[in-house]
């Protein structure tokens, strides 16, 4: 029952972002790496909390796993703003779907921890599906392939001629182990 209701919940957000963004792979990134860095924050923070009122050490790898994907997708975030150049009201619609979101997840996680990981997972794996279709249109030519910000290469240790899609691969590699990790967290 958990798994259908993280499954739709993900399908459901995955429409708003088909339906509003289409094909504009770049913004579409910058609004959902928004979105993305709430979960680990959210997650690091209630578990640390938790953590503290029972005492007890556990799961300080998982507080800083957590942590640590929320900065992932910071970063994340930090490369496509550089590649998009969102205007003011795509600023303003990233505010509103992380403050929205935020809520959401907040009280989600209070109720099960274990169902928010998993739909994590699933929009994790959601991503890495968007990151492929971006891919294919770069590699297809279709999206221009442009020089890799370089925030990108230096947090990712790239050639100084890196491209585009040479930043996307690294990006849906972490996609991929942050739907990995939520599916491994959902079982505890």
């Amino acid at each position: 029952m958990r798994d259908r209701l993280a499954k739709s919940m993900t399908m459901f957000f995955r429409f708003f972002a088909d339906t509003f963004f289409a094909k504009r792979y770049g913004h579409r990134a910058v609004v959902l790496e928004t979105v993305a860095g709430v979960p680990g924050m959210i997650g690091g923070m209630l578990t640390h909390l938790r953590s503290l009122r029972k005492m007890e050490r556990g799961n300080g790898t998982m507080i800083q796993e957590l942590l640590d994907e929320a900065v992932n997708e910071r970063k994340h975030l930090m490369f496509f703003i550089e590649i998009a150049q969102p205007n003011r009201f795509e600023r303003v619609m990233i505010t509103v779907a992380q403050l929205t979101f935020w809520h959401f997840y907040l009280v989600m996680y209070l109720i099960s921890p274990s169902t928010s990981h998993k739909m994590i997972a699933y929009f994790e794996e959601e991503a890495v599906r968007s990151y492929t279709e971006y891919l294919d249109l770069i590699e297809s030519g279709q999206i221009e392939n442009v020089p890799a910000p370089q925030l990108a290469i230096d947090y990712y240790s790239m050639a100084p001629d890196a491209r585009l899609s040479d930043m996307i691969i690294c990006v849906r590699a972490d996609e991929q182990h942050h739907s990995e990790a939520n599916h491994r967290m959902a079982g505890f």
